[in-house]
């Protein structure tokens, strides 16, 4: 399961890549608000990382806090049931290790663990646990029986761990000499209880919401930025949830490609179903969701005529009617939906055609009619914020990661600065 920079970087060349008021709440009891998230995503092809009686400690980094904590699990991907016999949550102090005293079990319905058939997911009962706003949290989860990672998300970005013994080590607040992995098996979202008011901002997109390019392990990305701006800003800023539903290789309007040539990459399902398909299990459905930031479309355009088959490939027009009906779908739910612009990537040393002057053109074209006539609520314009203004279709030399795609640290923060605070009342307020 651990991925080498190397290899990480080798797969994401074929890869890549700065809002209706009540909205839905998935636990219908109005009060839960999404602390942290990210999408579930099936195994790049290969052997499956095998798991069976082990204990995984999975660390996250919350957005905001509450008193109140419940995780949710899936095995979407799954190739058979996965049997989790106990599963616990605490907070996290360095490594695979726990604060001492904060440890808490989980259950399900009352249960110790619980039973996922394929394709299933699960909300664990919630626990008292007073969470700051930007603290970090361990999910620990037992594995009985055979277990595969089918379910998972890839580019992590933090630090995980496997105990070395087989057994539960739930419990443990230290482990002896754990196996680090880079992903995030099984675990989809943690939320936390907010009887005072709140709300829950969707990041919905690409590897630029995924954090591609932040430093591992520093809670750099761009939604971790924006958590961190919006305490700082406090009142209901504060009271809002920032999570990420953003995918490596995510598009728009395609699932993830299907391999057409020999010597192609061959993704099989990891870069996800389209933004289309996965809009509502991924936004609509989050708790509390009042919200909706979208960044999709440059892989759209930077896949086609390369790792994209040529019946997939993509115009203005199209880019157009899929996003008018992200923003229709989130209306229908009381959902604001912000629009990002498409960011440069000319330059990229990800992926071979990813950028052409044909492109790019399409690029800015996209980008003109996302300021100035589409069907956003507002827009968050990363693209003049991370470009080189004296070569627009270059992101800055100083905010940019070495890939010339996504950006640094610098760049992430730079994107979250631009939120505008005046929303945060508006959604805020039940």
């Amino acid at each position: 399961m651990t991925m080498s920079l190397a290899r990480r970087l080798a797969l994401v060349a074929s890869m890549a890549c700065g809002l209706a008021w009540a909205g839905p709440d998935a636990a219908g009891d109005g009060h839960w608000v999404g602390t942290w998230a990210a999408a579930p995503q099936a195994a790049f092809p290969g052997p499956l990382a095998r798991l069976d009686d082990r204990t995984l400690r999975l660390v996250v980094h919350a957005s905001r806090g509450g008193a109140q904590v419940r995780v949710r699990l899936s095995n979407a991907y799954g190739p058979g049931p996965l049997r989790i016999a106990a599963a616990h949550v605490a907070f996290h102090a360095r490594g695979a290790d726990l604060v001492a005293g904060t440890d808490r079990t989980l259950t399900f319905g009352g249960a110790p663990g619980i039973v996922l058939a394929p394709g299933a997911s699960v909300t664990s009962d919630p626990v008292a646990l007073d969470v700051p706003a930007l603290a970090d949290l361990a999910v620990s989860l037992h594995l009985a029986g055979r277990a595969r990672a089918g379910t998972t998300h890839a580019l992590a970005q933090q630090a995980g761990y496997v105990a070395a013994t087989r057994g539960d080590a739930t419990g443990a607040a230290h482990w002896r000499a754990p196996r680090r992995i880079d992903d995030w098996p099984f675990l989809t979202a943690v939320d936390v209880d907010a009887p005072e008011g709140g709300a829950t901002l969707v990041m919905f997109g690409d590897s630029w919401i995924d954090g591609d390019g932040s430093t591992p392990d520093a809670n750099a990305r761009w939604g971790d930025a924006l958590a961190a701006h919006l305490q700082r800003e406090g009142g209901a800023c504060a009271r809002l949830g920032v999570v990420n539903e953003g995918l490596i290789g995510n598009r728009l309007l395609h699932d993830s490609p299907v391999r057409h040539r020999p010597k192609a990459p061959d993704f099989g399902r990891a870069l996800g179903p389209s933004g289309l398909a996965r809009f509502d299990r991924d936004v609509l459905a989050q708790p509390g969701a009042r919200a909706v930031l979208v960044h999709l479309g440059n892989n759209d355009i930077g896949f086609d005529g390369g790792v994209a088959p040529a019946d997939e490939t993509v115009s203005l027009a199209a880019l157009q009617a899929a996003y008018r009906e992200l923003v229709a779908r989130a209306h229908a739910a009381g959902l604001r939906a912000i629009g990002s612009t498409l960011t440069p990537v000319e330059g990229t040393t990800l992926l071979p055609g990813y950028d052409t002057p044909a492109k790019e053109v399409l690029r800015q074209q996209v980008n003109a009619w996302i300021r100035d006539s589409g069907p956003f609520d507002g827009v968050v314009d990363a693209d003049r914020i991370v470009r080189d203004p004296d070569h627009p279709a270059r992101l800055l030399a100083r905010l940019a990661s070495p890939d010339h795609l996504h950006p640094n640290d610098a760049g992430y923060a730079a994107v979250a600065a631009a939120f505008p605070p005046g929303l945060c009342a508006d959604l805020a307020t039940r």
